[in-house]
């Protein structure tokens, strides 16, 4: 009822400021102006002020909207700025590397390989197409990861240093000890844990020595980050030494 009683105001309404125009556009001009102006001063004057208070309200409406969108994007720089300087940072770590190394890197991502028995493998995004060989080592920023195994056209499989089947020819950053690195087998949380076996008895390395692929071989250049001495290990060889590391890729 309340609806239909404001329709009928409005028609009302509508039908007199119809009337009141076609009676203003049919006085003569002497009379015409003067009933205009009143008409603005009285009648259209709240018409007016609502008109006016609607495009501040719009404007306001808009310029709340690009404050929001300004702030949301300020918001999503200040949330993904970590996320870029830890990836350039990366990428210099990187390229201080093949600086070090003086060799160049064939980018590629890898997927873990989810096989009962392939625990240790990765599938590279790059093949041969790309210059990727076979035994090439695989690197990341930290140091090595492994050696490409298998080559495709579009992809490879490598291992990574946990695999049984890895080695690498190894010395110390100083150049006073030799040895081969393979994975240590033993159990959790050892496993992922490498061993430098066949170092000389009179050779001694402390915890906390870096070791690094010593070029012997071809396969690996030399000077790439594989880990950090921890311990000495017990064993059962009578003329050399063998010591436990932290990888340098985890």
């Amino acid at each position: 009822m309340a609806s239909r009683v404001s329709g009928r105001r409005d028609t009302l309404l509508l039908g007199a400021c119809v009337a009141l125009s076609i009676v203003t556009l049919t006085l003569p001009q002497a009379v015409r102006d003067p009933f205009a102006a009143a008409m603005r001063r009285s009648v259209v004057a709240p018409l007016l002020s609502l008109q006016y208070n609607a495009e501040l309200t719009r404007r306001a409406w808009e310029a709340r909207e690009r404050t929001r969108a300004e702030r949301d994007s300020v918001v999503l720089a200040a949330m993904t700025a970590p996320e870029l300087e830890r990836e350039n940072a990366r990428l210099r770590r990187m390229l201080g590397l093949g600086r070090r190394l003086r060799w160049g890197f064939v980018p590629a991502e890898a997927l873990f390989s989810r096989s009962p028995g392939e625990e240790y493998t990765v599938v590279l995004s790059a093949g041969s197409r790309a210059g990727v060989r076979q035994f090439s080592p695989v690197v990341a920023a930290e140091g090595l990861v492994g050696m490409v195994r298998i080559v495709d056209p579009t992809k490879s499989i490598a291992i990574v240093w946990p695999h049984t089947d890895f080695r690498v020819s190894a010395q110390s950053a100083d150049g006073s000890a030799f040895g081969i690195v393979g994975p240590h087998l033993g159990d959790e949380p050892d496993r992922y844990l490498l061993e430098m076996r066949g170092v000389p008895l009179r050779t001694s390395l402390t915890p906390g020595t870096l070791i690094v692929s010593s070029g012997l071989g071809g396969g690996y250049p030399r000077g790439i980050p594989i880990g950090v001495v921890q311990r000495e290990l017990r064993t059962s060889e009578v003329w050399a030494n063998t010591y436990l590391l932290r990888p340098a890729v985890l």
